[in-house]
């Protein structure tokens, strides 16, 4: 019963749908897809998560005419906590901004609080929302080159399977049992495809943990197993920390991936057993 209500769902959206681009204000054009069709696979009680975190997305194509008719442009932020009963489905979000384009509002102001509105309605919490000038967003300025994160994408591992396997997580066999570390890792190898149109998702991922060592090459193995998966960006992330903390057992994690930008749009789940709120963190391939 639950894979058919699944594929219900999802056969309403749009997303994989030729459809007809509105360049008038259309707040219906939203549509939001339930967080538990991922979290029921997973076993996740949507009440009781076993970490913290929220979705932030970057707009970098909002436009909108000023009161004489001028067209304005801006950078969205927008966040959305990982405890909502949905989560925005992209296609749609994409056509409700282009809908902006022609639509004449007073102030940067009412343009805000209009999709803050919206988007609260749409995922069932309090959305928040920023808009900033194309020439200022401290939010997207790039990580400084003395970033703390190792990169294990050099680890020299053969691949010959690309379909998921969280089995290929292993504690290193170098370590003491009781050895507790603390690392920041990150991987630019992330790629998974779109749970309806298969086309592919590229991110870097960002992973904090303390616990017992990690093998960094069975790691990348592992996040390279995502290469020919289908899900959501969010889905894909919450699966990595749950694998991670299941098989791990670590004591803190944190998982945040930056995606690139699809349509104007890029998605950054971030999810952590003990932070709340994602970093400024962007990357040069968005």
């Amino acid at each position: 019963m639950a894979n058919y209500q699944n594929a219900t769902e999802l056969s309403n959206l749009t997303l994989g749908k030729n459809t007809q681009y509105c360049s008038e204000y259309t707040a219906d054009l939203l549509q939001g897809v339930p967080r538990s069709l991922n979290r029921d696979d997973l076993a996740l009680n949507q009440s009781n998560l076993p970490f913290l975190g929220e979705d932030v997305w970057y707009g970098y194509e909002l436009s909108w005419l000023n009161e004489k008719g001028k067209p304005v442009v801006a950078v969205a932020e927008f966040r959305f906590a990982c405890t909502s009963e949905n989560i925005v489905e992209s296609k749609s979000f994409k056509l409700y901004l282009n809908s902006f384009n022609q639509t004449r509002f007073n102030s940067v102001k009412e343009v805000e609080e209009l999709l803050i509105k919206d988007l609260s309605a749409i995922v069932g919490s309090p959305a928040r929302v920023s808009l900033f000038g194309v020439d200022h967003c401290p939010a997207l300025e790039l990580v400084k080159s003395n970033d703390k994160h190792i990169c294990i994408d050099g680890e020299d591992i053969s691949i010959e399977n690309y379909e998921y396997n969280s089995q290929l997580l292993a504690t290193a066999q170098n370590k003491k049992e009781d050895t507790v570390i603390e690392e920041h890792l990150v991987s630019h190898l992330l790629k998974s495809n779109c749970l309806i149109t298969n086309q592919p998702d590229w991110a870097s991922v960002y992973i904090h943990y303390r616990g017992k060592a990690i093998d960094h090459g069975t790691l990348l193995k592992y996040l390279i197993s995502f290469r020919q998966h289908n899900e959501f960006h969010e889905q894909c992330v919450e699966r990595i920390y749950c694998d991670l903390q299941q098989l791990c057992q670590l004591d803190e994690l944190t998982i945040f991936a930056r995606y690139t930008r699809r349509g104007g749009l890029d998605i950054n789940p971030f999810r952590s057993s003990h932070i709340e709120q994602a970093p400024f963190a962007r990357t040069l391939r968005q």
